[in-house]
C-alpha cells in the first residue's frame, strides 16, 4: 500500500482553462462570429414561417365561421403544412446533424484539436500524469494557480496574452 501512495504522490497533475484558451485565440473568436450571424439568419428564416403561420391561424380564427367545412379542412392542412415545413427547417439547420452542428464542426473543431495537441505535448514534455480542464463541469474546490498551464498552451500555440 506505501508503494502506492508513494506513486501517486509523485505524479504530477496541472490544469488548463480551455474556454480561456479559446477566448485569446483570435480564431475562435472570428469563427464563433461567423456561427452567430449564421444562426441569426437561419432563426430570423425560420421565425417569418412561424409569423406566416400565425398569420393564417388568425385568419383562420376569424373567417371560420363563414368557412365551409372543406373549407375549414384546406385551411387547417395550409396551416399544418405551414407547421411541418418551419419545422424541417429548424431541424435542418439546428437539428443533431444540421448545418449548425456541421459548420461548428468545420470551424471550431480544427482549433479545439489545436489545443488538445498543444496539451498532450505540454503533458508529455512536462511529464504530467493528468491535466484537468477546468472550464466544464469538472468541480475543483482550489486549485493552485502555480499549476495552471493555460498560457503555457497560448504560448505553445503562438498566442500571447
Amino acid at each position: 500500500m506505501t508503494v502506492i501512495s508513494a506513486y501517486a504522490y509523485s505524479q504530477k497533475y496541472a490544469f488548463v482553462d480551455t474556454e480561456y484558451i479559446l477566448n485569446n485565440i483570435p480564431a475562435y473568436k472570428a469563427a464563433q462570429d461567423q456561427l452567430d450571424q449564421s444562426s441569426a439568419g437561419w432563426e430570423k428564416e425560420i421565425a417569418v414561417i412561424y409569423a406566416e403561420v400565425e398569420r393564417l391561424y388568425k385568419a383562420y380564427q376569424n373567417e371560420s365561421v363563414l368557412l365551409t367545412q372543406d373549407m375549414k379542412k384546406k385551411r387547417e392542412n395550409e396551416i399544418i403544412e405551414k407547421e411541418k415545413e418551419a419545422k424541417a427547417l429548424q431541424e435542418k439547420y439546428f437539428g443533431r446533424d444540421g448545418e449548425m452542428f456541421v459548420k461548428r464542426q468545420e470551424l471550431i473543431k480544427p482549433i479545439q484539436d489545436e489545443i488538445y495537441n498543444a496539451v498532450k505535448e505540454l503533458a508529455v514534455e512536462g511529464n504530467f500524469a493528468v491535466i484537468f480542464d477546468t472550464s466544464g463541469s469538472l468541480s475543483m474546490l482550489y486549485t493552485n494557480p502555480r499549476y495552471d498551464m493555460s498560457d503555457d498552451v497560448l504560448e505553445k500555440l503562438g498566442y500571447t496574452n
